[in-house]
Order: C-alpha cells, then sequence, then structure tokens
C-alpha cells in the first residue's frame, strides 16, 4: 500500500504524462494535417513547460500495471474526425492540468500556479484552434 505522499506522487506522474501527451496529439494534427506551424510550436512550446522542478525521481511512484482504469472505455474509442479527437484531448489536459494545479499546492505553490497558467493557456489555445484555425465539421 502506498502512503499518502507515494500516492501524490504517482499522481503528479500519471498527469505529467497525460498532460504532455493530451498536448502532442494537438500539436501533431496541427503539425501534420493542418501544417500550421504558428500553432503547432505554440503547443510545442507549452508541452516543454509541462515538467516540475522536484528532486524527486516520479519514475519510482509509476505503476502502471496495477493501474485500475487502465482498460480503455467504449466512450475513449468513438472518435469521428480530427477536430473530434483535438476536442477530447484539450479536456484531458485541461483536467490533468487542474489535477497538477491542486496537488502541487501540497508540494510547490509557485509550480501550482505555472499550472494553473498552464490550464488557462489551453483554454484560449483551444478556442482560437476550434473557432478559427481549422476547417469547421460539417
Amino acid at each position: 500500500m502506498l502512503n499518502l505522499e507515494d500516492s501524490t506522487l504517482r499522481i503528479l506522474d500519471a498527469n505529467l504524462n497525460r498532460l504532455r501527451e493530451g498536448i502532442r496529439v494537438i500539436e501533431d494534427i496541427l503539425r501534420y494535417a493542418f501544417n500550421n506551424k504558428n500553432l503547432a510550436l505554440k503547443l510545442k512550446n507549452l508541452r516543454h513547460q509541462c515538467k516540475v522542478s522536484s528532486q524527486v525521481n516520479l519514475l519510482l511512484f509509476r505503476d502502471s500495471q496495477n493501474d485500475i482504469l487502465k482498460l480503455t472505455t467504449q466512450e475513449e474509442m468513438q472518435r469521428t474526425d480530427l477536430q473530434n479527437i483535438m476536442i477530447a484531448n484539450f479536456k484531458r489536459t485541461q483536467e490533468s492540468s487542474r489535477v497538477l494545479e491542486e496537488i502541487l499546492k501540497l508540494y510547490n505553490p509557485e509550480e501550482s500556479q505555472k499550472f494553473k497558467n498552464i490550464r488557462y493557456d489551453l483554454y484560449t489555445l483551444e478556442k482560437e484552434i476550434l473557432t478559427t484555425a481549422i476547417p469547421q465539421a460539417k
């Protein structure tokens, strides 16, 4: 059984991965499907900010083999187009940055604020990308 600190470090590890992975999905769609260098670069720069300065090696707390919710749900298997994939990944990244913001309040309030800022950057990018930067689905 993990102690409370081990559990929160596991939460940090999982959500940092989820955040970076979700940003990468959106970044790659903008880069390869829409050839939008400007927005892909904004996302790449944002993705590179998604790290914590802790000296703790978060890999030591990873336990993906025993993750009780690692199976894919039916909802996660239903994607209709690239826009739908981007929407799902924007939500995933916003949720992860919120978890990081909250958990980091226990360890490092300054880093907590960084993830709050990342979350708001994601809100802004979501609106920009989904309303003006890509062709709208019919």
